[in-house]
């Protein structure tokens, strides 16, 4: 034989092989349902992207055991976007390309605005923890939040705010979740009993909270409204309790998580806020220790928008009955799913036209080192 005989059939093997191999992965991508878990592992959103994995990775582990979604496992990817919107954009791209079949991530609402683009290019289904009502405002319709967003969010806590004070100062992250509250916020209170007497911005990350207690202080407020992420809400607390602050202690729902809490010791005691999910709700207690189970922590309300996201999407793909991209986004977009068609859910919801999501939510106060509810608000747009 030749050798470019030999040559020619090495090459025919190659090929034949590498075809089989194409073959096999192909029919082993469309066995499995690809999930790709884009989120926050380094830089100042870790605490909030960690959790949230966690919470996607737990509902993965538990629907595989059970059999899947219409008879197909979940495989999924996941991957650090470091705090950081470029980063972002370039793995939702990745992803996209990859042809996954959902996106979830980022948290952060600075990421989620740049990527969003990257996922709606795709037509991939993306389920965000971020809150900045700018996210859901721009009409993308393959965007879903696993969490109020600040146009759902900000009115329950403006009627509480409306019955605790009269003269109000805000301390706020300057970013796209921060200046989105505060947007909100003063929108809000206009025509209200309620006046913003001080409107203080903050860094993300920052640490030294002194100066802007001070001003809080100077102002004769008579309550705070604490809205930064979470290692920074707990910064605010020690040094408003440094400062000998004796008022009322109001924010959303970063500011009683249970990382403020550990981080900020006792001086998180009093602090209220309007809380969308918490493990310490009845409807989620089973979920919280499902968790600490399994990571050995306790989880806070990202870990539930994870959890909750993935499930949600498994009613989605289930109503629809096939795995199809775009008719299970326009199931989502103005649907509503309860817990008795899928109870892991942990509690009923709904979304409008634009991804934006409604369900029950809570005021929570820290008493003695715990967030305990202290009332359970009906959804914003009563079905």
């Amino acid at each position: 034989m030749s050798a470019n005989m030999t040559a020619y059939r090495i090459v025919q093997k190659a090929t034949l092989l590498g075809a089989l191999l194409s073959t096999a992965a192909l029919a082993q991508a469309q066995d499995s349902i690809k999930i790709a878990n884009l989120v926050e592992l380094s830089g100042p959103g870790t605490t909030a992207g960690t959790l949230f994995k966690n919470g996607v990775e737990l509902a993965i582990k538990e629907i595989n055991a059970g059999g899947g979604i219409l008879g197909k496992k979940i495989s999924y990817t996941t991957e650090d976007t470091q705090s950081n919107p470029g980063v972002a954009k370039g793995l939702t791209q990745k992803a996209v390309d990859n042809e996954v079949f959902a996106i979830f991530g980022p948290v952060y609402s600075g990421s989620i605005m740049v990527s969003m683009a990257e996922s709606k290019r795709g037509e991939v289904p993306n389920f965000t923890g971020g809150e900045a009502a700018a996210i859901t405002a721009q009409g993308n319709p393959y965007v879903f939040r696993t969490s109020f967003g600040q146009a759902v969010s900000f009115p329950k806590l403006v009627r509480y705010v409306n019955s605790k004070s009269q003269k109000l100062a805000l301390i706020y992250v300057n970013n796209d979740f921060g200046k989105g509250g505060r947007d909100s916020l003063i929108k809000l209170l206009e025509g209200t009993p309620t006046k913003l007497v001080a409107d203080i911005s903050t860094d993300a990350g920052q640490v030294d909270f002194s100066a802007a207690v001070l001003k809080a202080k100077q102002s004769d407020a008579d309550a705070v409204l604490i809205y930064t992420n979470e290692e920074e809400s707990a910064r605010a607390l020690r040094e408003l309790r440094k400062q000998g602050w004796k008022k009322p202690m109001i924010g959303e729902t970063t500011l009683t998580g249970q990382k403020v809490i550990e981080l900020a010791g006792d001086a998180a005691n009093g602090a209220v806020a309007h809380v969308g999910l918490t493990i310490d709700a009845p409807q989620l207690k089973a979920f919280g220790a499902k968790y600490k189970a399994e990571y050995k922590s306790e989880s806070d309300h990202n870990g539930i928008k994870g959890y909750t996201g993935v499930y949600i999407l498994k009613a989605a793909i289930e109503k629809v009955g096939k795995l199809d991209r775009k008719a299970v986004a326009a199931a989502l977009r103005g649907g509503c799913f309860s817990t008795k068609q899928q109870p892991n859910i942990l509690m009923d919801v709904c979304f409008d036209d634009k991804g934006e999501l409604d369900r029950e939510s809570f005021l929570v106060e820290v008493k003695n080192g715990k967030a305990e509810v202290v009332q359970t608000l009906p959804p914003l747009r009563q079905k």
